[in-house]
């Protein structure tokens, strides 16, 4: 991904006060580098302090491809040296308050006797000056801006500036993504019914239908020896628990290559599914043997929804690119005596971040369910931990609802499902309470970390209501 990075002055300063632009021009140089990661480009527009320059630097951004621009002020300088960049490069924007101390150190500010050099110190010092200004330009221009205020030095500062960033790349990850469905909602759960064109119009990407057959053909081109693979690599994955019979394990290995062809034939970044087919069909045997290939995907940056829960497996996407997981899960019951909520599901598991290993379980029916066969069994891992649910409301508009919490320590259900326990900060009756009012549908994603800062951003990048709960 690339940034733009701008910063502004006032051209006729540079004439009256000498060094003055090369020590604001070190500054901007300080935030670029600071601004440098793994996977991002910074391009740096430089010093603009006239409309040409302005002009110049969105042609730039926009050749670029910038996602994001951080418009640095330096010193007081005109809204008209802002506007041009912003309006033509039409990519949000975050101006960056932050000056290069804490404060002036007024003694020897007012010692320095030359109130020419005062007034350069103070103008390399007045950042908070222009902000009002362009803030007034922005909303009347209908403009959305963002703003972080501190000094160069700035720890807050700075983890708000890197939430922009990685807000910034999921709302690109998001774009480009490509979302395949296959089958069909499960009859009656009404609430996780979805408007596909407003998914697509919200977060951008393809929505890709799929068809069972086309799984079924693939399962028929996989190759002994890719079968094989797939099989080591499930016991390499997974604690397979003894229980396990070799012919389920061989059924599920085929159906995981089954299932890396098919994502690769359509270029799938995520995947929701349902299906049924007819009892004892060939369908039937194919969906019944997909959690563990799934639960594989999962696990390797491509979430995996059962349920055809297209809202869920977006918000396990978005978890998945912000690098903390994205777990398909549901409340699974409340424990009183120790004020926790038992949260999980049954299907595909995240296994990048369980706690310990993953189990593989056979179990004799999928509660609900057409089949049998292997399920996964596993925890997510002990510490803090981030609820996402996306939210479709009446209103026809979607929404973002949020919590912080943490994976504990303590029994689960052992029914070969996900399964964890979560401590919330609010006590459970008014964390359940509160969240339910929000009208989530019965499934959320599931993280490590807490990210609530990050996707209140990746809100206000996407125009989405962004409900907090805790």
């Amino acid at each position: 991904m690339k940034v733009g990075l701008f910063g502004i002055g006032l051209e006729t300063y540079w004439r009256q006060f000498k060094d003055l632009k090369a020590r604001l021009e070190g500054y901007q140089q300080t935030i670029a580098q600071q601004l440098q990661q793994p996977g991002l480009t910074v391009v740096d527009a430089g010093m603009v302090d006239t409309v040409e320059k302005a002009r110049a630097a969105a042609a730039a951004f926009k050749q670029e491809d910038v996602a994001l621009i951080f418009l640095y002020v330096s010193t007081y300088a005109l809204s008209a040296t802002v506007l041009p960049v912003v309006q033509q490069a039409k990519v949000p924007v975050v101006i960056l308050n932050l000056q290069p101390v804490r404060a002036i150190d007024y003694d020897w500010f007012n010692s320095l006797g030359d109130r020419g050099l005062m007034t350069g110190e103070w103008l390399a010092n007045c950042q908070a000056c222009a902000v009002p200004e362009i803030a007034n330009v922005f909303n009347r221009s209908g403009i959305q801006f963002f703003q972080v205020t501190g000094t160069l030095d700035d720890a807050e500062a700075w983890t708000e500036i890197r939430e922009w960033v990685a807000a910034a790349s999921v709302a690109r990850g998001m774009q480009q993504n490509r979302l395949g469905v296959l089958g069909h909602y499960y009859n009656g759960m009404l609430d996780i019914y979805s408007d596909l064109t407003l998914q697509a119009a919200t977060f951008g990407g393809h929505i890709q239908h799929l068809e069972m057959c086309e799984l079924a053909a693939f399962r028929e081109q996989v190759l002994p020896g890719e079968a094989t693979r797939k099989r080591e690599e499930i016991f390499a994955s997974f604690q397979v628990l003894d229980e396990c019979p070799p012919e389920e394990i061989d059924r599920a290995a085929v159906t995981a290559v089954a299932l890396d062809k098919l994502v690769a034939h359509h270029r799938l970044g995520s995947l929701c599914y349902y299906y049924e087919g007819t009892p004892g069909g060939e369908y039937e045997n194919l969906i019944s043997s997909v959690i563990t290939g799934n639960s594989m995907l999962t696990a390797n940056h491509v979430p995996v929804a059962g349920e055809y829960e297209v809202k869920n497996v977006q918000a396990m996407k978005i978890m998945d690119l912000f690098g903390a997981g994205g777990s398909f899960t549901e409340f699974y019951g409340l424990d009183f005596n120790d004020d926790i909520v038992l949260m999980g599901h049954d299907g595909p598991g995240h296994l990048a971040i369980a706690e310990g290993k993953t189990l593989l379980k056979p179990l004799g029916v999928y509660h609900g369910k057409p089949g049998r066969g292997l399920s996964v069994e596993m925890k997510v891992k002990h510490g803090p931990v981030t609820l996402l649910s996306v939210v479709e409301t009446g209103q026809g508009r979607l929404k973002l609802l949020v919590a912080e919490g943490a994976s504990v320590e303590g029994p689960i259900l052992q029914i070969g499902n996900t399964n964890s326990r979560y401590r919330f900060p609010l006590d459970i009756k008014t964390f359940v309470n509160n969240w339910c009012k929000e009208g989530p549908a019965h499934h959320c994603a599931i993280g490590v970390g807490h990210i609530a800062g990050k996707l209140e951003k990746l809100g206000a990048l996407l125009d989405i209501q962004v409900v907090r709960v805790c």
